[in-house]
C-alpha cells in the first residue's frame, strides 16, 4: 500500500499516519521535529511508507503512475492511493493521469474536499465542480462521487479485487468530502448497484398522496436531497424515492455499451441498461441534484424513462458559506423540492399557480442573480 500526498498531510487528517508508518526518506530523519512529544508527530524514516511529495500535484502524480505500473514494471503488485484537493487534481495534471492511463497504471486517485460547495472559506481555488466532467474522458478511470462512508468503502473493496485479484486495469477515482453528518447503515445487498452506479436509498410514503417524484442524490448534496423529500411530503403531499447515484459515468458506459449491442443484434430482443432496469415501475418525473456542473448529472439523460431536470453547479461561484453557497448554485433542499413541483407542473399533474406559491413559501428569491453569469 503506498499512500501519496502533495501538501503536508495535515490538511486532510492524515497525520495518524505518520508515526504508524512513516514518511519515506532515503536519508532518514535528521533533525528533532517540533511535534515530536505529540501523539501523531512528524516521522521521517528510510523505511517510511507514506510518500510525501510537498506542494507538487506533478511529483505526486509521477509517484502515482510509478507504483501503479510497478506490477509490469517490477513484478511487484504496489497499491497507490494518492489523497489531493479534488481540484487539483485532473485540472491541474490530467495529462499526467492520461499517461498513467496509457501505462496501464493501476491504483486509487482520492479527490479531497470535493465538491463545489463543500469546501468555502479559501476563495474559489478548492471549490471543484468540473472534476467528474473530465474524468468522464478517461477510458480506464471509474469516477464515483459517495455520499456515505459504506459507499466508499464498497467501491474500494471492489477495486482491490478487480485491480489485484481479477487483473482487471483501472484507476478507480473518489470523491471525499470534509463535511460532518450522520453516516446510516447499508441496506442489505447493495454492494453491486453501488458499485454499478446508482440504489434506492429511501422512500417517502405520503398518506393520500397523488404524485410521485423520483430525487437523485449523490456525494455532497445527498442531504440537500434528503431534505427535500421531506418538505415535498410535509409541506405538499408528495411520495418520493430518492436514489444514491454513485457513479454517473459508470451508468453511461453501460448504457452506452447496451445501446451499441442492440445496435449491432437488431433482430434480438433488445436489452435494457442497468440506469433503466433500476427505474423501471417508478413513476414520476426525475430531479437530479450534484455539486457537480450539470453535465455530469446530464449524461444519463437519453435513458431516462420520464422527464428529467439536472440541478448542478455551473458557474463561478462565491466565497460563502456551504447554505449560501447551495441557494446561490440553486442545488439546496429547497430548489430540489422546487424543480419537483416544477417538473410536476410541467407535466400537468399540477397547476403551475401552486409552483408559484411554493417559491413564496420555500422563501425562494426569483428575482436572485443567475449562477451561470453572476
Amino acid at each position: 500500500m503506498v499512500p501519496i500526498v502533495p501538501d503536508e498531510s495535515r490538511t486532510f487528517g492524515m497525520e495518524g499516519m505518520f508515526r504508524e508508518v512513516g514518511i519515506y526518506a532515503n536519508a532518514g530523519q535528521l533533525y528533532e521535529p517540533v511535534d515530536s512529544d505529540q501523539l501523531a508527530y512528524y516521522k521521517e524514516a528510510k523505511d517510511g511508507q507514506l510518500l510525501e511529495e510537498g506542494i507538487s500535484e506533478c511529483g505526486s502524480i509521477s509517484s502515482f503512475c510509478a507504483a501503479g505500473s510497478a506490477y509490469a514494471s517490477h513484478g511487484v503488485n504496489m497499491i497507490p492511493f494518492y489523497i489531493f484537493y479534488s481540484m487539483f487534481g485532473f485540472q491541474r495534471i490530467g495529462d499526467s493521469i492520461w499517461a498513467g492511463a496509457d501505462l496501464r497504471v493501476k491504483g486509487f486517485l482520492i479527490g479531497g474536499t470535493a465538491g463545489r460547495t463543500t469546501l468555502n472559506g479559501e476563495g474559489l481555488q478548492h471549490q471543484d465542480g468540473n472534476s467528474l466532467l473530465y474524468a468522464m474522458a478517461y477510458p480506464t478511470v471509474r469516477a464515483y462521487d459517495p455520499a456515505f462512508h459504506y459507499e466508499m468503502a464498497v467501491v474500494i473493496f471492489d477495486g482491490l479485487k478487480r485491480l489485484y485479484t481479477q487483473g482487471e486495469t483501472a484507476i478507480y477515482y473518489l470523491m471525499a468530502g470534509n463535511e460532518n453528518y450522520v453516516m446510516p447503515e447499508m441496506p442489505a445487498g447493495i454492494e453491486d448497484q453501488i458499485v454499478k452506479g446508482m440504489y434506492k436509498f429511501r422512500s417517502a410514503e405520503v398518506s393520500g398522496a397523488k404524485h410521485r417524484v423520483q430525487l437523485f442524490g449523490s456525494g455532497a448534496i445527498m442531504n440537500s436531497v434528503l431534505a427535500g423529500q421531506k418538505i415535498l411530503a410535509d409541506k405538499f403531499n408528495i411520495a418520493s424515492d430518492v436514489w444514491s447515484v454513485t457513479s454517473y459515468t459508470e451508468l453511461r458506459r453501460d448504457a452506452q455499451e447496451v445501446r451499441r449491442l442492440n445496435m449491432l443484434n437488431p433482430t434480438k430482443k433488445p436489452k435494457k441498461s442497468f440506469v433503466e432496469q433500476q427505474l423501471e415501475g417508478h413513476e414520476g418525473p426525475i430531479i437530479a441534484a450534484s455539486d457537480y456542473v450539470r453535465a455530469v448529472t446530464e449524461q444519463v439523460a437519453p435513458w431516462m424513462p420520464a422527464p428529467f431536470l439536472a440541478l448542478g453547479t455551473d458557474g463561478m461561484g462565491r466565497s460563502e458559506t456551504r447554505e449560501s453557497l447551495r441557494r446561490h448554485f440553486e442545488v439546496d433542499a429547497e430548489f430540489v423540492a422546487l424543480g419537483a413541483l416544477w417538473q410536476l407542473a410541467q407535466q400537468k399533474q399540477i397547476d403551475f399557480k401552486v409552483v408559484e406559491k411554493a417559491i413564496k413559501t420555500l422563501g425562494i428569491n426569483p428575482e436572485k442573480a443567475s449562477p451561470l453569469y453572476a
